[in-house]
This record gives structure tokens, C-alpha cells and sequence, in this order.
């Protein structure tokens, strides 16, 4: 996983949950699914599927929760 995360110059935390403990922890119901955490540390935003499933438009709404939540104060 590492060397694919650097061959594809990922510079972001990547999770790796073989044992299913987070997935669990969450009430994950759906792969691949999207979390949103904000400055504090809250899951602020989910989305679940794929982003373009189908016409659908989750990675522009994501993005914008994302711009929400980088103007929120520290």
C-alpha cells in the first residue's frame, strides 16, 4: 500500500482497516464511503458510494462542504 501511495504521490493520511474495527466502529454500511472531518476532529460529512455514481454529483457536493469547512474558524 505504501509504495502505491507514493508511486501515485498520495500525500494525505491513508487508512488501512484489515480487521474491519473502524468500518465497524463508524456503522459503515457501504463501500466505498466518504467522511468529512472537520478542524476538531468531528465526522462533520459522509457520503455513500461512489461520488459520480450514476450522474451523481457527491463530489461536488463534497467539495463544497470542503471549502465550509476550511472557512470555519481554528
Amino acid at each position: 500500500m505504501e509504495k502505491k501511495a507514493k508511486e501515485q504521490e498520495l500525500t494525505f493520511p491513508i487508512a488501512i482497516d484489515n480487521e474491519k474495527a473502524t468500518w465497524k466502529a463508524w456503522g459503515n454500511r457501504w463501500w466505498p464511503s466518504t467522511y468529512l472531518i472537520d478542524k476538531k476532529g468531528y465526522a462533520r460529512y459522509r457520503w455513500d458510494g461512489e461520488l459520480q455514481w450514476k450522474g451523481a454529483t457527491g463530489d461536488q457536493i463534497m467539495t463544497q462542504k470542503i471549502k465550509e469547512l476550511l472557512a470555519e474558524p481554528e
